[in-house]
């Protein structure tokens, strides 16, 4: 998602507003066909990314339609998302921009690629790591149906809009290393997608041994302190006094349960009289006869 918005704001700045009609009308393609996959398999459990491994023996037509729209995501060559992406890197480098913003574009394409790679790689390799005895298949025919009515357009909308919307191509001029910039990074982004696949912890984890910078770096810096954790402090301290002072303390204690309390006491007293011997009714009625006539 970040990634479409920087070919998004690219795209605004620099191509036609046909190309952004483009762009937009296919995300909405990648979006609903991945809104429907993922749903699908959240419906059969699959919450985490770690039950996806080796998938595709149990759901192939699922996990392979997944596949295809990711790699299409990442503009995979001769997919729907090449045409974009490319036509937006290409164009991009022959503007006049700072080499920051130049080397930031590069490096989302390259995440792209990571995470659409990494989860090719969970699906497609690795060993099965869900339940045992589980009833996982492709057996929703209505699923399959929307989903392969789906794939077409994912597959073949961003050539046909490219021919359709695009009167003459784009002259572009670029020097070798900037025309290979994308492959590059779409190959460095394959690789560091499959390290990361391939990473385990283990016994050995770097993080325990240095927590805090752990802790630091894996926490968006100082935003949980600035968001959650310095803010929401004071009103979960102000509402355990509220719960100790208030809710558990005097109030509930000569409020609703004392008195609750109470007449519990009170009928446990007069159950224990009222079970007792007729001798015990005698006794208080004469001390009560006593108690009359001495007044």
């Amino acid at each position: 998602f970040v990634s479409f918005l920087f070919n998004f704001c690219f795209q605004f700045c620099f191509v036609s507003v046909s190309s952004l009609f483009r762009l937009s009308f296919v995300f909405s393609f990648w979006f609903h066909f991945c809104f429907v996959s993922v749903s699908y398999m959240f419906h059969l459990y699959f919450v985490s990314v770690s039950c996806l491994l080796r998938l595709i023996g149990f759901m192939p037509l699922t996990c392979s339609y997944l596949n295809i729209c990711n790699l299409s995501l990442c503009g995979f060559p001769f997919l729907s998302g090449f045409y974009s992406k490319d036509l937006v890197a290409e164009v991009m480098s022959m503007g006049y921009l700072s080499l920051y913003v130049y080397l930031i574009f590069y490096f989302s394409i390259g995440l792209t690629v990571c995470y659409s790679f990494r989860l090719v790689y969970y699906t497609c390799v690795g060993d099965y790591n869900y339940l045992s005895l589980s009833a996982i298949s492709d057996g929703s025919l209505i699923m399959i149906k929307g989903m392969t009515g789906l794939i077409f357009l994912v597959v073949f909308m961003g050539s046909s809009l490219s021919w359709l919307i695009f009167s003459s191509p784009y002259l572009i001029l670029l020097p070798l290393f900037m025309k290979i910039m994308t492959l590059f990074m779409v190959l460095i982004g394959m690789w560091i997608g499959y390290e990361m696949s391939k990473f385990s912890i283990s016994s050995n984890n770097l993080s325990l041994i240095n927590y805090k910078g752990s802790w630091f770096f894996s926490g968006m810096w100082n935003m949980p302190v600035i968001s959650t954790l310095g803010v929401n402090y004071y009103p979960i301290v102000l509402g355990s006094l509220y719960y100790k002072g208030l809710d558990q303390g005097w109030t509930e204690y000569f409020g609703a349960q004392g008195i609750y309390n109470n007449l519990m006491r009170g009928s446990m007293i007069s159950q224990v009289l009222m079970f007792n011997s007729i001798k015990i009714f005698f006794v208080l009625t004469f001390i009560w006869l006593l108690i009359v006539f001495m007044i």
